[in-house]
């Protein structure tokens, strides 16, 4: 890969042309298990594709032209269905290499493998494949690495992936993109991924909007990386706080001078594999707004009147990104 270049699911782009960008949705997504339940919830791709293209027009009415969608191999990442999306409608879509935090991800597999004593090795061997030659066999080359950490620990299992990310990194200057617990192990990440040879221009500590300490987040930016307040919208569940607190936090932040260091994004779930998701209440309404237009319609609209400059918004939705993928 040649300096500058990042990798979309249609093909390298200049770094330097990716434009507005959200750095965390998913366009597909499943929890580890789904796999088994195909006779009641099967993947019809036609149907995903219809319901892909929509939502990637939803974001670019909002100016979007790149999406970072980090959905780990283990949670039914589908690189062709992402390339079809963003043929269809010239989205950028950059997809990822990289397996879920150890109690929600499917954990047997390299556990099995640890024992045999294989399991780090065989996981950078995993991440460089996909990286230098294509996810099999479809020639689609992830973007970012992602990991991720379990709440207030990042276990054993957990350490294999981040070791071996850094390592591949170190070789390749593949981005990095992390999911964090309930908004906890923020500095742990950074300084674990440090202390194994990973840059930190090239880390988004993800989901940090988890947490609400300000001085929490400047801890984790004091190791050089990036954060992402990168939930809005979702409210009530897995721990998270409400937008109104996020946005109090956010706003700390970027009047201490920090927009340099931040991005923004939903981590939505548009398609769940397996069967649809009916939430209960009062979850349903406490996430009514968790889509992928909610940022612009209803977060920056408040940003705006607190204060928040354009300048800044350009450089969390613009600069950032560019300057991580360069």
């Amino acid at each position: 890969m040649k300096k500058g270049m990042v990798e979309t699911v249609c093909g390298p782009v200049p770094a330097s042309e990716l434009g507005k960008t959200l750095i965390h949705e998913h366009f597909v997504f499943g929890y580890p298990g789904f796999q088994g339940d195909v006779t009641l919830g099967p993947l019809r791709f036609e149907e995903a594709l219809e319901a892909g293209i929509a939502v990637a027009q939803k974001m670019m009415a909002h100016g979007i032209q790149t999406v970072v969608d980090p959905t780990p191999n283990d949670c039914g990442r589908n690189p062709e269905l992402l390339r079809r999306i963003s043929e269809a409608t010239g989205l950028n879509i950059i997809c990822a290499t990289g397996y879920y935090y150890e109690g929600e991800g499917a954990t047997p597999y390299f556990k099995f493998r640890r024992l045999l004593g294989t399991a780090e090795e065989e996981i950078y061997d995993m991440f460089m494949a996909e990286i230098t030659n294509g996810i099999a066999g479809t020639g689609i080359k992830p973007g970012v690495i992602k990991l991720a950490s379990s709440k207030n620990q990042i276990t054993e299992y957990e350490k294999m992936f981040f070791r071996a990310a850094a390592r591949v990194q170190k070789e390749t200057g593949i981005v990095i993109i992390t999911h964090t617990q309930e908004g906890t192990m923020g500095p742990e990440q950074a300084a674990y991924l440090l202390e194994h040879g990973a840059v930190p221009q090239k880390i988004v500590i993800g989901h940090m909007c988890g947490n609400t300490d300000p001085e929490y987040h400047k801890k984790t930016l004091q190791y050089g990386v990036y954060i992402a307040f990168d939930r809005f919208g979702l409210q009530g569940m897995v721990g998270a706080p409400t937008d109104e607190e996020r946005i109090r936090t956010l706003l700390v932040l970027l009047r201490e001078g920090f927009a340099d260091k931040i991005m923004l994004a939903h981590d939505t779930v548009n398609i769940w594999l397996g069967r649809p998701l009916q939430l209960p209440e009062p979850f349903a309404t406490m996430t009514k707004n968790w889509h992928v237009e909610h940022v612009f319609e209803h977060i920056i609209p408040i940003l705006t009147k607190e204060g928040v400059t354009e300048e800044q918004l350009e450089q969390m939705f613009l600069k950032n990104p560019a300057a991580l993928f360069a």
